[in-house]
C-alpha cells in the first residue's frame, strides 16, 4: 500500500531528531501518522489524531468512491456535494477552487482507494498517549464512528469534540484546537512544550 511507502518517508524525515516527536496528523496523514506510530514507536512521544476513524482508511476519499460506486453520477457533481459537507456552504468562487483541490488530492494522495475497490487498515491503538480529536458536525467521521476510538483508548489517552466546523474543524477553530492539542502535550511532557513555547518567543522578538 502506498501509506506503508509514506510511513518510510516520515522516518527518513524523523530521523535526525534525537528524541521523540509529538506527532500529529489531520485525515490520510493521521491515518500515516498512526501506521508509522504503530511501526516505530520509538520515534514517538505522543500520537494526535484529527478527524480519523477507528478504521484510518476511512476518510473523505473512501466516502467519494462509495458515492461513485452508489450512484450513477458525474465525478465532478460528487466533489460539489462534498464540498458542501466537508466545508459547509461556500460562494460559488470557493467552492471551485475547493472542487479542484478535492479533485488534485483524489489524484496525488498515498491512498489505496478506487473506484474498483476500497481499502481498509487494521484497527486499533498505540503503545504511547494519543489524542483523538474531531467536530460534532463532520459527516465522514460522525460522532458514533469516532466514538468507536473508546474500545482501543488507554487511561492515559484523549478523545475531544469541537462543537463545530465540519471535516475541517482544526481550520475553521485553529485556537480552540491548538489549545486542547497543546494541553494533552503539556500532560505527558510539559517541559518540552515550556521550552517549545519559549523559543518561539524569543525568535520573534
Amino acid at each position: 500500500m502506498r501509506i506503508a511507502a509514506s510511513t518510510f518517508d516520515e522516518y527518513e524525515f524523523l530521523e535526525c531528531c534525537d528524541r521523540p516527536v509529538h506527532l500529529a496528523g489531520h485525515g490520510i496523514s493521521g491515518a500515516i501518522a498512526l501506521s508509522f506510530a504503530r511501526r516505530f514507536p520509538e520515534k514517538v512521544r505522543s500520537l494526535t489524531l484529527l478527524a480519523v476513524a477507528a478504521q484510518p482508511a476511512n476518510n473523505w476519499q473512501a466516502h467519494y468512491y462509495f458515492q461513485r460506486q452508489l450512484f450513477n453520477i458525474s465525478r465532478e457533481l460528487v466533489l460539489a456535494t462534498t464540498v458542501r459537507s466537508l466545508f459547509g456552504n461556500q460562494p460559488p468562487h470557493t467552492t471551485k477552487k475547493l472542487v479542484a483541490a478535492l479533485d488534485k488530492d483524489l489524484e496525488q494522495s498515498p491512498s489505496s482507494h478506487s473506484l474498483f475497490k476500497l481499502a481498509y487498515l487494521p484497527k486499533g491503538g498505540v503503545s504511547m498517549p494519543m489524542m483523538v480529536c474531531d467536530s460534532k458536525t463532520d459527516p465522514v467521521v460522525n460522532s458514533t464512528v469516532l466514538h468507536d476510538w473508546l474500545n482501543w483508548l488507554k487511561p492515559e489517552d484523549k478523545l475531544w469534540e469541537c462543537p463545530e466546523g465540519y471535516h475541517f474543524f482544526h481550520y475553521f477553530y485553529p485556537q480552540q484546537v491548538g489549545e486542547e492539542i497543546l494541553s494533552f502535550w503539556q500532560h505527558h511532557h510539559p517541559h518540552l512544550v515550556e521550552a517549545s513555547v519559549l523559543s518561539f518567543s524569543n525568535s520573534i522578538n
